[in-house]
């Protein structure tokens, strides 16, 4: 049966000499895999519709496993990160954390409706580095690994000051701090931050201004508690990392 459906391209992969696979996350569908013919042909219609990030109106034959396209609609290429070398490493990073961490054919409007407003925040700003991060979280939530960031992830205690311990999988009190002597202390305010990053929608936060010293800490706890629970080697991660060292 032939769908309309409106997605965000996440993936795509050269298929034979003609055709692409793309992998697209929509708000009806979820995450799902398509076949693209004669996408990588330079005079196709299909070409433009099946690059990165592109989000589109796509008329799909959707099966279980691998559906087919017959034909998409760009509604917005978010130009601006093409255009922008650290842009799009921020936008391949959440791309391809995306694709990993999701199942296929599970709809989540909520957090389509995050991709769409971060790759969005990317497309118009210079500074993505704090809804990055807000997404990355809620994807963790999804993943089934999020960090306890709402009290003590031993006794419970909601009393602050907290540490952050990757092994104790989120905060530790000041009485329980003793579990992990790796646990890296954090200021009221960033304890707060990873509570409002991990729970509160992009549109209800605005602009929030992080001392870079500040971010540079939350970078830290948040790649290595992907590395302790995550699962999947990224790629773009290691890029954006490059990225850091040229600038």
């Amino acid at each position: 049966m032939l769908e309309k459906i409106e997605g965000i391209v996440i993936k795509t992969q050269d298929y034979g000499e003609s055709h692409k696979i793309i992998t697209v996350f929509s708000k009806r569908l979820g995450k799902f895999t398509a076949l693209a013919k004669g996408a990588k042909k330079p005079k196709s219609r299909m070409a433009a519709v099946t690059q990165p990030f592109i989000y589109a109106q796509f008329f799909v034959y959707v099966n279980k496993g691998l559906s087919t396209i017959q034909q998409g609609e760009i509604i917005d290429s978010f130009r601006p990160i093409r255009e922008d070398i650290v842009k799009t490493a921020y936008a391949a990073y959440i791309m391809e954390l995306t694709d990993k961490l999701l199942d296929s054919q599970a709809p989540d409007a909520y957090l389509f409706d995050q991709l769409f407003r971060t790759i969005t925040w990317i497309a118009e700003n210079e500074l993505a580095e704090v809804p990055m991060m807000m997404y990355e979280l809620k994807l963790f939530k999804k993943g089934g690994f999020a960090p306890t960031v709402n009290a003590c992830s031993n006794c419970g205690s909601k009393e602050l000051p907290y540490s952050f311990s990757i092994a104790e999988g989120g905060f530790l009190c000041k009485r329980c701090v003793h579990l992990d002597e790796y646990a890296i202390p954090l200021s009221d305010s960033l304890s707060k931050m990873l509570y409002i990053f991990l729970n509160l929608g992009l549109e209800r936060v605005g602009n929030i201004t992080i001392k870079p010293d500040s971010l540079k800490l939350l970078r830290h706890v948040l790649d290595t508690y992907y590395d302790q629970y995550g699962g999947y080697y990224l790629k773009s991660r290691k890029f954006l990392k490059q990225l850091d060292l040229l600038r």
